[in-house]
């Protein structure tokens, strides 16, 4: 069977990494859209031994040209939309900027295929924030959407841009909309790799407290290599369409916190302290999705339990703090 030819934008970050390496053990030629930055982003790909096997080409989302270029060089045939200013409490601090990646970009990205390859696959990632307010208690495909941060309207616009793009020019594009994924490749900024890294630092001494915000916000959390799954499962469909991807089961930050501490043998309650300053200007208190659809259509259901994955991250962040 000859090869196929992927794009992924975002290809650096957690979730990038892992498609990456999904895609290439299916045999794809895999490329990825590099923006350059002076701190080293290539350490996840470096993680999963997959960055001499994917082709990076420099460029940029917030530029319409690169896109283009991109997809001319790449000759993708499946291309996946990754790329984000995915921190949400960076979102209000940065709302345009949030808006011209996250948002914008995704338009560029869709433009690009429309323009070099309309027949190319196309995978837009959304994310369970853009229900923020929940209206109903557990979120599906067909809950109405009421974004609680500049980070969720902006991929709900790069959301509704993807419908737009399907029904007005026929583009096989889908949207997974997917609730909270983690894995020991998770930016540091986010909670629960805070947590895991403040769990194994504490635990080898070189730390004695955690400071969080909200630990009773409740949130669907699944394991990122189980859910990049879904995304090609996405665009190996006939048909396009948008999935919600999640566990199906909602934990708060404060049980997520336990599970950590526990791992190595300690109590979260002596160490964990609340702070005030990590308090978010509008709080999203509950998320939880229904994954139904993707278990129905797609075949996909989730592998890998909380417990299971937090213990994985733990462990990781034990071993490279060991090594500091």
């Amino acid at each position: 069977m000859a090869s196929k030819n992927a794009l992924i934008t975002g290809i650096t970050g957690q979730d990038g990494a892992y498609l990456a390496r999904l895609l290439v053990d299916k045999g794809y030629q895999v490329f990825g859209l590099h923006a350059r930055r002076s701190t080293d982003t290539l350490w996840r790909l470096r993680y999963l031994d997959v960055l001499d096997q994917v082709q990076l080409i420099d460029g940029d989302l917030c530029d319409q040209g690169s896109a283009i270029r991109a997809m001319q060089k790449s000759q993708a045939v499946e291309v996946y939309n990754l790329a984000a200013q995915s921190f949400v409490g960076t979102s209000w601090e940065q709302p345009a900027l949030t808006g011209q990646v996250t948002g914008l970009g995704a338009t560029h990205m869709l433009e690009a295929v429309r323009i070099v390859n309309p027949q190319a696959r196309f995978y837009q990632a959304s994310t369970s924030e853009m229900f923020g307010l929940i209206q109903e208690t557990v979120q599906s495909e067909t809950t109405p959407f009421y974004p609680r941060s500049p980070y969720g309207a902006a991929k709900l616009y790069a959301h509704w841009m993807t419908v737009n793009y399907r029904e007005s020019f026929n583009l096989h594009a889908s949207s997974g909309i997917l609730f909270n994924h983690e894995s020991p490749l998770r930016g540091i900024e986010f909670v629960t790799r805070k947590v895991t890294d403040a769990v194994a630092r504490i635990k080898l001494g070189k730390a004695k407290e955690l400071r969080l915000g909200n630990i009773d916000a409740k949130r669907d959390w699944g394991f990122a290599g189980d859910y990049v799954e879904a995304m090609w499962l996405m665009l190996q469909q006939d048909t396009p369409d948008d999935y919600v991807v999640a566990t199906g089961t909602t934990t708060t930050v404060r049980d997520m916190c336990r599970i950590a501490f526990a791992h190595v043998g300690l109590n979260h309650e002596d160490h964990v302290v609340i702070d005030p300053r990590f308090y978010r200007p509008a709080e999203v208190d509950v998320l939880l999705g229904n994954p139904g659809k993707a278990e129905a259509k797609l075949g996909w259901k989730a592998k890998t339990d909380l417990e299971t994955l937090i213990t994985m991250m733990v462990d990781a962040d034990l071993a490279r703090v060991a090594k500091e």
